[in-house]
């Protein structure tokens, strides 16, 4: 489907990012931290799928060929 373009830190860096945020969400009682979940999901995904939509837009690709 989509070529990849999230290649070694920046993959690293969203799986962090998103497992932190996802944490957060559970950690906080409710209130306006809902949210996190959902921002969590998203570098979550793309760091494990190995490619992001927006980069692919915007042309940026930090895979190493």
């Amino acid at each position: 489907m989509f070529k990849n373009n999230v290649g070694g830190i920046d993959k690293i860096a969203r799986i962090v990012v998103g497992i932190a945020l996802i944490a957060a969400f559970f950690l906080t009682s409710g209130g306006p931290m809902h949210w996190l979940l959902l921002i969590g999901v998203v570098p979550l995904i793309t760091g494990f799928a190995g490619t992001c939509p927006l980069y692919s837009i915007v042309g940026i690709n930090t895979c190493k060929k």
